[in-house]
Formats: structure tokens, sequence, C-alpha cells
């Protein structure tokens, strides 16, 4: 067995180890082994029978834990197993929180540890009151249009238009039971989200060839609820581009990113964002669109699941049930898929997406034909060339393949033939030196 989230090796015990009883606690649990190095091999405790009594002892008088202390016997040599169970309560090892968090551990501090404080005693950023706020800092037209929608979506009754905001935002639960409105409510709704966090706007930037190069930017500074169709709209006037392709005689102009791929995206980082944190930034390169938002996956998830079929774990689970009902989201968490698939679908490469910086970052590129690609497809090294050849000049014809490839004319034009079965080519022109082949994305 390998070092895991949950699995931790040690050939020898310290008493700083008591910070990974910590951070085990804190999270999902965990087993410790003491004398077993990071190979997982058992290298033997001399001492067994005194830390069999000190563990226990030091885990209960420093963190206030019951621990289970197993031992165990391999050819002769002695380990021992610390089973440390999840804590209902927040954990401290000499005034510090400690966390663990896939194979390593953390200290946890400010917007981290504030967030573990609320998670152990059964609250959510999302679900905290807001002091010194009425219904009379809300948008009433914001909230209209989320009525109107969500009976659209006939996800709320058709009543719902005439019942009162405060009845619709208690249904909604964005209100305490004292009738305050709660920070789910101020980001959704307000007139000014920033009463409840600075950083709850999104920001849009156009860059050169590197990301020191900002050639000019926008901040969209309001509500959540307004906010997707807002930065839609402002990529799709200053910052993308509608490449011109005709499909016979019919004009087309798709975006040069899949637009509900790019709206999905949007959304997925507005609902999944740690509104605790910092801004969500969007970066607009020659190449590649970037966005990321702060926040890490739920524990029941890692980036391998997200691609695949996967439950729906919303950090904001009230803004997230907004959202729902206003028919922005399906809550299936089908979001990923749906990115993936609309990109596919428009001939681009799948998205890159991972876990960086305490936050998710997905990465839209515009080259599908890189050699990477191109050799994912099964095509060989001649194939590739061509079809970089093709990408660089607008076109490849038969004899400029042969040339580039020192081949004969009968295997270029069996592999050109290749090429358009695959829908990277298309032959145009009439037969013989007339015939001409080009990237399938630029006719």
């Amino acid at each position: 067995m390998s070092e895991s989230q949950n699995v931790e090796y040690k050939q020898s015990w310290r008493d700083e180890y008591l910070k990974w009883i910590c951070g085990f606690a804190n999270a999902q649990g965990g087993r410790i082994f003491i004398g077993i190095n990071d190979c997982g091999t058992v290298t033997g405790l001399s001492d067994y029978k005194k830390l069999m009594e000190d563990i226990p002892n030091k885990a209960v008088n420093n963190l206030g834990l019951v621990v289970d202390v197993n031992l165990y016997n391999q050819s002769g040599k002695r380990y021992i197993e610390i089973i440390v169970p999840v804590s209902s309560v927040p954990v401290a090892y000499h005034g510090v929180y400690h966390y663990r968090s896939g194979s390593t551990k953390q200290e946890l501090k400010g917007i981290a540890l504030q967030n573990l404080l609320l998670k152990k005693i059964g609250k959510r950023w999302e679900n905290i009151p807001v002091e010194g706020t009425s219904f009379a800092d809300l948008d009433p037209s914001t909230i209209q249009s989320f009525i109107k929608k969500a009976i659209e979506k006939d996800r709320v009754p058709a009543d719902a238009a005439t019942s009162g905001i405060e009845v619709l935002l208690k249904n909604l639960n964005l209100v305490t039971e004292q009738g305050e409105l709660t920070n789910a409510a101020m980001l959704l709704f307000a007139k000014n989200p920033a009463k409840v966090s600075v950083t709850s706007s999104f920001k849009i930037g156009r860059f050169g060839k590197s990301s020191d190069d900002l050639l000019f930017q926008d901040i969209v500074e309001t509500n959540i609820f307004d906010m997707p169709d807002k930065v839609v709209e402002i990529l799709k006037a200053k910052y993308l581009i509608r490449p011109i392709s005709y499909k016979g005689m019919e004009r087309l102009e798709p975006l040069e990113y899949p637009e509900p791929a790019l709206r999905e995206a949007v959304l997925n980082s507005i609902i999944h964002k740690d509104y605790s944190s910092t801004y969500i930034f969007l970066r607009v390169y020659d190449d590649r669109l970037h966005l990321w938002n702060p926040g890490a996956l739920p524990e029941e998830l890692n980036i391998e699941k997200l691609k695949g079929e996967h439950s729906s774990y919303p950090r904001n689970r009230n803004m997230a049930n907004v959202f729902f009902k206003a028919g922005y989201i399906e809550s299936w968490g089908r979001g990923t898929n749906k990115i993936i698939t609309a990109c596919k679908d428009a001939g681009l490469p799948e998205p890159v997406i991972c876990e960086e910086q305490g936050g998710i970052s997905i990465t839209f590129l515009k080259d599908t034909f890189t050699e990477d690609y191109l050799k994912s497809l099964g095509l060989n090294e001649r194939q590739v060339k061509a079809i970089q050849y093709a990408k660089e000049r607008g076109e490849i014809s038969n004899s400029e393949y042969q040339k580039i490839s020192s081949i004969k004319k009968s295997v270029a034009a069996i592999e050109l033939q290749d090429l358009t079965e695959k829908h990277l080519l298309e032959r145009v022109g009439n037969t013989g030196r007339g015939t001409k082949y080009v990237l399938t994305r630029l006719i």
C-alpha cells in the first residue's frame, strides 16, 4: 500500500508527528504507520512497547483525541498502526490547525482556516447573515429577471411573481430564521455585492504573448446572477473573433471557441467559487483562453472523476440552486462533460482542466493541429508534417506532399486520402494538377 490521502508512513516516531494526527482528524481521518519507510517496506521498531503507551497518551493530552494504536509483526519486525478518526470539531496542535490534503500536510491560516471552522460547526460561508443590510439593498430588476426565468422553466410556482420578495428568498434559503439576508442573497441579488465580498467581481484581460503583456482589461462588478450574461457579452464584443467560413453557400461566423462551452465554464467558475477568497480571472491570449476561479475541488472529486460520470457537489448550494431554478444549469454534474463535448464538436482540442494555486483552471485551446494531437489520431510522421505544411501555407498538393517527405506519388495519394477520410483535409479543385488539399477548418 502506498502513501495516499488517508495513509502515511514514518520509519520512526517523533512527537512532531502529532501534527499529522491533527491533519488527519481535521480532514477525512486516516492511518499512520510507524516502522515503515516511504517505500512501504517494514523496517521495524525497537521501542514499540513504549510507543504503544506514549502515542495514545500524547494524542489525548495534546490534541484531545482518542486514537486506536495497533501493533503488528512482519517477519520478526514490529510496526505500529495509528488509526485517526475524523473529528467533529476543529483540532489544533499547539495553537496551529493542520489539514491532510492529498499526501501532504498543510497549516491552515486565513481563509482556509475560516472555512474549516465553519465546516466543522456545520455552517457554510454563503449562509452567514450580513449585518446592517435590508431588502432595500437588493436589485428588484435582477430578482424579477430570476422570477421570470424560473417560472418559464417551471421550477418555481407561478404565484412567485406576486408572493413578495421576502417569501421568495425564504423559500430559496437566502434569509435566516430571523429574517436576515445571507451572504448568498447579497451576492446573487444585491445592487452592490462588494458589501459582502470585495473580490466578488470578475476580471477579464487580453494579453499578448505572455502574462506580463496586458493589452486591455474589463472588470465585471455586477451581482453574480447577472454576471454570466455580462461576462459572455463582453467576451463576444471585445475579446473573441468570429472567423468566417462557408458551408456551401451559407456564411458561418461562429465564435472561435464554442459559446455553450464558454458559458458553461463561466457559470461553473461563478457558482463554485470560494467567495471568501480572491477574484475570478479570465485571460485571453492569441492561441488560448484561460479561466481560473479560487476554490479547490470537493473531497469527493478529482480531475479524472470530474471528466466522467459524477454527482454534483456544489460549494455554494443555495447559490447553485438559484441558478438551477433559473434554468442556467442542471443538477446532474454534467457541466464539465458538456464543455468537453462542445469543444470536440467544434473541432477543437479537449480543454485542459487542472487544480492550481488553490483553485480550478480550465484552458481552451484554439489550435487543433498540434503535433501531439495529430499523433494521438494515429497519423504517421509524414502525415503530421503535411498537416503542419497545410496549416502554414493554407493548402498542400500531392506533388508538395511527395517533395517534403521524399515519397512516391502513389504513397502520397493513399496518405492524403486517409487524411480526408479523417476529416482533417478536404480535397478541392479539379482532378490532376489543379487538385489541392486544405484544412477542414480553413474552408
